[in-house]
């Protein structure tokens, strides 16, 4: 019998992506019950492939004992197009079948601070707007509410 694919979910962080791995499921039944891939084999091990545009690296595999879990691959480099598939085996089954491919690009700095200038400036300019404009009304110079006394026309 083949294990798998996982199902595999993906999301970017800074120099990171982070990976979630839902295990397959099992056919096997017990007592009426479907019983999990740890409840069949305690311990499982998993492997993550990563692809580049250039390159493929199969990272070393781990060992997991629960249903769905996460793990960070870190240092990659920021704002590049990654790859992942996932493979589960046991110890006394090895055939496994990798997930599909999913694909994303990781953050970068740059990408995070791009908005954050701009906002910040509109409303810094917005603020110092609102102040002149307030102390020109103050001051007399625009929407006058009442007009100059004859002695001074």
């Amino acid at each position: 019998a083949f294990l798998g694919p996982p199902e595999v979910n993906i999301s970017s962080c800074l120099n990171c992506i982070n990976v979630t791995i839902k295990l397959p499921a099992s056919h096997l039944k017990k007592d009426e019950k479907l019983w999990s891939l740890t409840d069949i084999y305690r311990e499982l091990d998993y492997g993550i492939t990563l692809k580049t545009l250039d390159e493929e690296h199969k990272r070393p595999q781990k060992q997991i004992t629960e249903e769905i879990f996460s793990t960070v691959i870190e240092e990659l480099y920021p704002n590049r197009n990654y790859c992942v598939s996932v493979t589960v085996a046991a110890s006394l089954n090895k055939n496994s079948i990798p997930s599909p491919w999913k694909c994303i690009t990781t953050d970068s700095i740059v990408q995070q601070d791009y908005y954050t200038a701009p906002v910040a400036g509109a409303i810094c300019i917005s603020l110092i707007l609102a102040i002149a404009l307030k102390c020109m009304h103050v001051g007399g110079y625009i929407l006058q509410t009442s007009s100059l006394p004859h002695s001074l026309v």
